[in-house]
């Protein structure tokens, strides 16, 4: 029996452990050629000479599939290039783009260094970027040379992104630039054949577990029966959106967690007044005061 994503050619960054094995032995199950993509760095970024993308290859082709180890740094920009590159060079072509790779380097932002910033916004929003542009690109020569493109990138984004984390300065703005990323990079490369969409999971992985708080000690902890937290329940959304059958699916953001998926609304319009000429600042409290009573409540910050 074919799967849903047979004969696919997938690249899954950040793919060694947690979220993104799952995500890449759910593809090798469905039919798909992997890229497994891992540095082996720790929960800081750290290099730890392991190499876990390894085992998850192996576990591919004993199981009958096919796969490929990479270990570029995707937010180095050649790295990025030739983590593309491999996929093409490997299996001559490449359908879809997982971007999972990332890492923690959580502190509140009154003590927070310019170091544990960049670190945190390269891997996570330049990392989602250098890989989207490149594969990109591959597609627009593609679709340009008249070749058929029906691909798919797949970014992944977070709860703290979308609400915000305390603590989580860094990694919760880089989680939101990737949403809008994502909404952006599906506008463009919509007359390609590209289709981008988001998750945001929430699952028990090195990261959440090792981040501390009442969040991590639910994650670890999973109850009797179905395990909610469990790292492989993120996967079947995000095969399905490498699938062809996906198509008319694009600049959407999903929350996703244990059975259920969720449609994240964001930013929009909402309540507005409109005088027809400049305002006067000291008009501008009540009207500010009545469009907030008309509008929706923020949805509260992740440890607030």
């Amino acid at each position: 029996m074919s799967g849903v994503v047979d004969g696919r050619v997938v690249i899954v960054t950040g793919a060694g452990r947690g979220i993104g094995r799952a995500h890449a032995l759910a593809f090798a199950a469905e039919g798909a050629k992997v890229v497994v993509n891992d540095i082996g760095a720790g929960l800081d970024g750290s290099a730890t000479g392991e190499s876990p993308a390894e085992q998850v290859v192996a576990e591919i082709v004993a199981a009958g599939g096919e796969a490929v180890v990479n270990g570029d740094d995707v937010a180095d920009w050649a790295g990025a290039e030739n983590l593309i590159r491999t996929a093409i060079d490997t299996y001559g072509r490449l359908d879809v783009l997982v971007n999972n790779a990332g890492f923690l380097r959580d502190r509140m932002l009154v003590g927070m260094s310019e170091q544990e910033w960049d670190a945190v916004v390269r891997v996570h929003l330049k990392g989602h970027f250098a890989t989207l542009r490149h594969a990109a690109a591959y597609w627009r020569a593609e679709a340009k040379a008249g070749n058929p493109v029906d691909a798919r990138i797949v970014n992944t984004s977070s709860g703290a992104g979308l609400q915000g984390s305390i603590g989580q300065g860094n990694y919760a703005a880089a989680k939101a630039g990737i949403a809008e990323l994502t909404i952006q990079a599906a506008a463009e490369l919509k007359n390609y054949g590209v289709t981008v969409n988001a998750i945001a999971p929430a699952a028990r992985t090195r990261m959440t577990v090792g981040a501390g708080g009442a969040m991590a000690e639910a994650m670890a902890a999973p109850e009797e029966g179905f395990d909610a937290m469990a790292p492989e329940n993120i996967s079947p959304l995000v095969v399905w959106l490498g699938s062809v059958d996906s198509k008319d699916v694009s600049g959407r953001v999903f929350e996703v967690e244990g059975g259920k998926i969720t449609v994240a609304e964001g930013w929009r319009h909402g309540p507005a007044q409109d005088k027809g000429a400049r305002w006067e600042p000291k008009e501008i409290g009540p009207v500010v005061a009545d469009l907030l009573a008309k509008a929706e409540d923020p949805v509260p910050v992740y440890g607030a």
